[in-house]
């Protein structure tokens, strides 16, 4: 049995994927307007694709978009999501192996799919072309396919050859081959310039020099993309060419079908409790544990409900996994009852074993990674957030606020005997300060109304401003360590000096509270 590769190519892909995105969110504007996906480059945008519109007006792929609004100044830029449309590709591709036992992506448009002994099952190999195509179609992608003993052949066809074009006898394959362009042999830009000046425009202009010349003049070109030799050899059936088929990992799950339909809230979390042991046994097996969890229940009467968690860290623990979702249970709608369940890992991180230690001593309490996790879910991932250091050393600057599973940062200030306290106002509030000299410690001050007496100072701790990120009228911080008479511990400080040319007489402001 001969072998059979289909070659997708979609034009359009990058283009289609957005208009299809537009669509689904109800921007029926978009296929009236001009588009074009744009990437930064150093030199300013450039154009990635163009809708049929701006392609009309002259935008075309590789063009800066300066130029291009010279052309047509309406031209609606967007940025190119170069992640998604890698994904999505993938997601096709696995979509396509409805059609074959295993498909690949190659580059950012095509989708190699291999049939081999599968085209009867489509009425022949023209036939499943064309249900290639329409399938795709109707996902709002334009695909043309063609289908050759090997995947140079095939790529070529698709791309510069006639529509669903059909070839598997590699003895016809050069005659068939011969009228394409140099440029479907997948060369890269500066080769393909070489062959053009060389004046080998087709392939049979270059199958028609004696192959000791071209040998001799690509010999220090060892990829393939930069040897056209390489490439004429894949394509004629040659030389093999290795493949990395894209394999399916579905995601591990647990499912339970229910003989009775269910309506307690106390049996539903039962059966959450199996499901997270079952979860929890495929996970060890695994060597994982779960990050992202999802809960979803299949109604009587067709509807269902999702319930999303996600943990601060690994955790294939069942009793902490089923206990994420008790709360979350209490408010579902059962309808006439449940009568499927599952629950299914969407993000899993490696979780290696560990051996507990027969002498060590029994803890009590709960871990932070459990503590996070249970208040996420009871607060809601939004309300719940940790500190880390930031490279500053402004006390307003100096942390930032990550979502509660984020890697502490790794810069880090020694401040030394300058205690900073571990409550600090929002935002500095101005107080009144009485004291002996311009450039002495303060005595007294009024804050909110009230009067304090202080009893005890320290410092200076002189704090320059930050001159690459602030305006240069910005003035320094002078900070002080306050006691008043009733033992109530202050961060004050001033805000500039007398004569330093950036503003009128200090101010002074109450910044945080020692405990």
């Amino acid at each position: 049995m001969s072998r059979a590769i289909v070659s997708l190519w979609f034009p359009n892909f990058a283009i289609d994927r957005w208009s299809r995105s537009a669509a689904l969110r109800g921007d029926s504007e978009a296929a009236f307007q001009p588009v074009v996906l744009v990437t930064e480059t150093a030199h300013g945008p450039v154009i990635d694709a163009a809708n049929p519109l701006a392609s009309e007006a002259g935008a075309r792929a590789g063009m800066r978009l300066a130029d291009a609004r010279m052309l047509a100044p309406q031209l609606l830029a967007m940025p190119s999501d170069h992640e998604g449309n890698q994904r999505t590709l993938e997601k096709m591709a696995l979509a396509a192996q409805r059609w074959g036992p295993w498909s690949m992506v190659d580059g950012t448009e095509d989708i190699l799919l291999d049939t081999s002994g599968s085209a009867h099952l489509f009425d022949g190999e023209a036939a499943m072309l064309e249900k290639i195509e329409t399938w795709f179609a109707m996902q709002g992608h334009t695909c043309r396919t063609a289908l050759a003993s090997n995947t140079g052949a095939a790529w070529a066809l698709s791309h510069h050859g006639k529509d669903r074009c059909v070839i598997l006898d590699e003895e016809a394959l050069p005659s068939v081959l011969a009228p394409l362009p140099v440029a479907a042999l997948r060369i890269n830009a500066e080769t393909k310039l070489l062959l053009t000046r060389l004046g080998l425009k087709s392939i049979r202009d270059l199958m028609a020099v004696p192959r000791e010349s071209l040998v001799r003049r690509f010999r220090n070109r060892r990829s393939a993309e930069a040897n056209p030799l390489v490439r004429l050899d894949q394509m004629l059936g040659k030389t093999h060419e290795p493949l990395m088929p894209l394999i399916d990992e579905p995601p591990l799950a647990s499912e339970r079908r229910l003989v009775e339909p269910i309506l307690h809230v106390g049996l539903l979390a039962r059966i959450v409790t199996d499901l997270s042991c079952d979860l929890a046994r495929s996970l060890e097996a695994e060597a994982k544990g779960a990050r992202r969890l999802l809960l979803q229940l299949w109604r009587v009467d067709g509807d269902m409900i999702r319930l999303n968690v996600e943990l601060a860290s690994p955790s294939r623990d069942a009793d902490h996994l089923s206990r994420l979702f008790e709360e979350r249970l209490d408010g579902i709608d059962a309808g006439f009852g449940i009568d499927q369940a599952r629950l299914t890992v969407i993000w899993a991180e490696p979780l290696g074993s560990a051996q507990d230690r027969l002498d060590a001593s029994v803890t009590h309490g709960t871990t932070l990674p459990v503590l996070i996790d249970r208040l996420v879910t009871r607060l809601g991932k939004g309300r719940v957030s940790r500190l880390v250091p930031r490279e500053s050393h402004l006390p307003e600057r100096a942390q930032r606020r990550v979502s509660p599973d984020g890697r502490p940062a790794t810069g880090q200030y020694d401040f030394g005997f300058h205690e900073r306290p571990l409550k600090l106002l929002d935002r500095a509030e101005p107080i009144t300060v009485i004291y002996a000299t311009p450039e002495g410690l303060p005595r007294r001050f009024r804050w909110r109304g009230a009067l304090h007496d202080i009893a005890k100072a320290e410092g200076p701790e002189r704090i320059a401003p930050e001159w690459w990120r602030q305006r240069s009228a910005t003035r320094l911080r002078d900070y002080y360590r306050i006691e008043d008479e009733k033992g109530r511990r202050y961060w004050i400080y001033r805000y500039g000096l007398i004569g330093d040319g950036r503003g009128g007489p200090p101010d002074w402001y109450l910044h945080g509270f020692f405990a």
